[in-house]
């Protein structure tokens, strides 16, 4: 079955492109059904498992983008604190989100949307790793469009949102996620109009299959 990672930045229309492509090849669109399996599988809240999702509005990644200004422990040559209450290590969730991945991937295929699905399926067999970047004033525009914020709300959503989903990769897997050696194709979705790059996207994992 086909499969295909998504790694996009804020206001590049990932959650628009990803259910395109994923209708378009005739298999599941996997974003929010991963924490929701991952929490199936550890036996914790969906609230539990989506703290811990480099996605959630109130996500691991916010926290450890949070940490890097706080002094203690080291992370990524930066010393920064964690907090010590969580009920479960974050690294069990990682794996755990891993371990769905993967499952998807050897099952029935599917278009991962974030998580490090590039790092995670690096090896496997015909997978498509797809990275959806562009210059920060582009994607600002392109949030305040697509969801009628100001444009400095949007910019705000768009810092964040870079920080955190950045600090996760870095942190779990020592990478910078917007290297394009990482993958196969790298579209600005600012620019290219999105039906297009749907067709791009289903054409290269045509190709690659």
């Amino acid at each position: 079955m086909r499969v295909v990672t998504i790694s996009a930045t804020y206001g590049t229309a990932g959650s628009v492109i990803g259910p395109a492509v994923a209708g378009r090849l005739g298999v599941p669109f996997m974003d929010r059904a991963i924490p929701g399996a991952v929490a199936d599988e550890l036996g914790c809240t969906l609230e539990e498992a989506l703290a811990h999702d480099d996605r959630a509005e109130h996500g691991l990644g916010r926290l450890l983008a949070e940490a890097m200004r706080l002094p203690t422990v080291t992370f990524g040559g930066v010393d920064v604190y964690l907090p010590g209450n969580m009920p479960l290590p974050a690294e069990d969730f990682v794996a755990h989100t891993e371990r769905v991945i993967r499952q998807t991937a050897r099952g029935q295929g599917g278009v991962i949307l974030g998580r490090a699905g590039a790092l995670v399926l690096a090896d496997h067999p015909g997978a498509l790793h797809v990275r959806l970047d562009a210059p920060s004033k582009r994607r600002v525009l392109q949030t305040a469009t697509l969801t009628g914020v100001t444009e400095r709300q949007a910019r705000r959503l768009v810092e964040d949102n870079d920080r955190a989903r950045a600090a996760y990769v870095r942190h779990f897997y020592r990478v910078d996620p917007a290297s394009p050696l990482l993958y196969h194709l790298v579209l600005d979705s600012t620019s290219i109009p999105i039906d297009t790059c749907v067709e791009l996207i289903v054409t290269a994992s045509t190709a690659l299959s």
